[in-house]
C-alpha cells in the first residue's frame, strides 16, 4: 500500500493530474498512455543494459583469465617433461625439403654415388666428449654424412683404454639417431686404401661453411681427416632442426653404458643417505694444473714438476705460461683451501655432505687439509664404494669421470671452482679478512647466478674456455664410399 501511494504521488507530480478526480477522464487518458509508453520503454532499455552488462562481465573475465595465464607462464616453473617434450624424430629429408629455408641444407648433392662418413677420435674430458659428439652428429646431418662411432682418447696422461661402448650405450646411440643421422660402428673394410685428406675444421663455423667448403672436398677425396672436433660448430644462428638435433644427441641418444648407470645410481643413493648434498667439481688434478700453468698455493718443486709435464706433452702447444697472469684472467681453478672459504662465505654449515667430483687431487692430503678441517664430511667414489665394486672401473679415467658426472647431475647443489680469485688474493694479501664482508661480497656476486645442475652442464658444454683442455686432441675422419 505504501509503495502504491508513492507511485500515485509521482504520477501526479509529473503529469499534473489527479487520479482521485471523478471529472473528465478523457482529458486525463493521454497523459496516462504516455506514462504507460514511458514505462515500456524503460523496461526495454533496462533489458538492453542487462545484456550489455553481461557482455562486459564476460570480457572482464576473459581479460583476467589471460592475465592470470601470462603470470603463471612467466613465474611458475613447469616440469621439463611437459614443456620441452620434442617430437619422436626430426623432419626427414623429404619433409625438410618442402621448407624453402632448409631445402638447400637437406637436399643431397646430385649424381653422388657414395655416402660420406664422419668418425671422431680421440676425445678429452667427459664434458668435452659430450660436446664434441653432439656437434659431430649435427655436422654429419648438415653434410648428409654417416657418423662412425667415436674412438675415445687413448693418448692422454690417464692412458685410458676405454672404447665408446665402455662409456656409452652404443646400440641406444645408434637407434636413437637412426631417423636423423646414419650411424655405423666402424669403417668398412673396403675403405682401408681410400684416398684421404687432412682438414682442420674452422672453429665456431656455421652451416654455410660445412655445406660449401667441407662438402666440396668429396669431389676429390673419399676420406677427409678432420684433426679437431672441439668447438667446430657455432652455437647460434643455426637452423632449429640442427639445434634440436644437438639436444637430442646430448639428452636422448647419449646414455651411459648400463654398468655405469647402475654404479652411478648406487653412488647417488649412498650419498643421499647423508641428506641433501653438494657436488664439488674440484679441478685440482695434475693434468689440469699442468696444462693451465696454475701454481697458486703449490711449492716450487710441485710447480717445476707440472712445468716438466707440460713441456713433455707434445700436443699441448703452449709451453711458457705465466701462472700469475693465468690466475688473474680466471683461467685457474680455486684451490681446495679457497673452496672452503667460498662455501663458508655462502653459509654452508660444517656438517654439509660434499661429494668431490674429481680425479686424484694433486698433492693429496697436504692440499686438502684446510677444506677437510672446515667440512669433514667429504666423500668421493672411493669412500662410497668398496674396492670390489670399483674394480671394473679402475684405470679407466673416462668411466670414473662418467660416475662423477652422474653424481653431480643428481646433486642438490653443484659448484664449479672457477674465478673469484681476486677476492681470495685480497685475503692472502691481508687487505680483506674472512667474515661478514667477504660473505656479503660472494653472496652478492652469485645472487643471480644460480642454475639447476642439468642447466649448468648444458651451458658448460657449449661454453668451454681455454682452460678446459688441449684444442688438438680430437681427430675426425670424413670419408666416402
Amino acid at each position: 500500500m505504501f509503495l502504491g501511494c508513492i507511485a500515485i504521488a509521482k504520477a501526479e507530480s509529473i503529469f499534473g493530474i489527479d487520479l482521485n478526480d471523478n471529472g473528465d477522464r478523457s482529458s486525463q487518458a493521454k497523459p496516462i498512455m504516455r506514462l504507460q509508453k514511458r514505462v515500456v520503454l524503460l523496461k526495454m532499455q533496462k533489458k538492453r543494459w542487462r545484456k550489455v552488462s553481461i557482455v562486459r562481465k564476460m570480457l572482464t573475465f576473459a581479460i583476467a583469465a589471460i592475465a592470470l595465464m601470462a603470470l603463471l607462464y612467466v613465474h611458475v616453473e613447469f616440469p621439463a617433461s611437459e614443456v620441452t617434450k620434442l617430437p619422436d624424430k626430426l623432419p626427414t629429408l623429404d619433409v625438410a625439403s618442402r621448407n624453402g629455408s632448409l631445402e638447400k641444407l637437406w637436399k643431397p648433392p646430385p649424381n653422388r654415388d657414395h655416402v660420406p662418413c664422419v668418425a671422431a677420435s680421440p676425445l678429452y674430458t667427459q664434458k668435452v666428449v659430450m660436446l664434441q659428439i653432439c656437434d659431430m652428429v649435427a655436422v654429419a646431418r648438415i653434410i648428409n654424412a654417416t657418423l662412425v662411432i667415436p674412438e675415445l682418447d687413448k693418448r692422454s696422461l690417464w692412458q685410458d683404454s676405454s672404447n665408446f661402448s665402455d662409456v656409452f650405450d652404443e646400440d641406444h646411440f645408434i637407434n636413437s639417431l637412426k631417423n636423423d643421422v646414419n650411424v655405423i660402428k666402424k669403417l668398412p673394410k673396403e675403405l682401408a686404401s681410400a684416398t684421404k685428406a687432412v682438414k682442420h675444421f674452422r672453429s665456431w663455423s656455421g652451416v654455410d661453411y660445412y655445406e660449401e667448403e667441407i662438402a666440396r672436398l668429396w669431389d676429390e677425396y673419399q676420406i677427409i681427416r678432420a684433426a679437431k672436433s672441439d668447438s667446430r660448430l657455432a652455437n647460434n644462428n643455426l637452423p632449429p632442426d640442427i639445434q634440436k638435433l644437438r639436444c637430442r644427441a646430448c639428452y636422448e641418444a647419449l646414455r651411459f653404458a648400463p654398468k655405469i648407470e647402475a654404479m652411478g645410481k648406487m653412488l647417488v643413493d649412498r650419498m643421499r643417505s647423508y641428506g641433501p648434498y653438494i657436488a664439488l667439481h674440484l679441478r685440482f688434478e695434475k693434468d689440469m694444473l699442468a696444462f693451465s700453468g696454475c701454481t697458486h698455493d703449490l711449492s716450487p718443486e710441485e710447480a717445476e714438476e707440472l712445468k716438466a709435464i707440460r713441456e713433455n706433452t707434445t700436443w699441448w702447444k703452449v709451453k711458457e705460461i705465466d701462472p700469475v697472469e693465468q690466475r688473474s684472467k680466471g683461467y685457474c681453478p680455486l684451490t681446495p683451501r679457497e673452496v672452503g672459504l667460498f662455501l663458508s662465505a655462502l653459509g654452508f654449515p660444517s656438517n654439509t655432505p660434499i661429494y668431490i667430483a674429481a680425479g686424484e687431487i694433486y698433492g693429496g692430503d697436504s692440499h686438502m687439509s684446510d677444506l677437510l678441517l672446515r667440512y669433514p664430511l667429504l666423500m668421493n667414489k672411493e669412500k662410497l664404494a668398496s674396492i670390489e665394486e670399483l674394480e671394473p672401473f679402475v684405470n679407466h679415467a673416462s668411466q670414473l669421470a662418467a660416475l662423477d658426472y652422474i653424481v653431480s647431475i643428481e646433486s642438490d647443489i653443484f659448484i664449479p671452482t672457477r674465478t673469484l680469485v681476486r677476492l681470495f688474493d685480497k685475503i692472502d694479501q691481508g687487505t680483506m679478512k674472512e667474515g661478514k664482508n667477504l660473505s656479503n661480497r660472494i653472496i652478492e656476486i652469485h645472487r643471480r647466478r644460480y642454475v639447476k645442475c642439468r642447466d649448468y652442464f648444458l651451458f658448460v658444454k657449449y661454453n668451454q674456455g681455454a682452460d678446459e683442455g688441449p684444442a688438438d686432441v680430437v681427430v675426425i675422419f670424413l670419408y666416402e664410399f
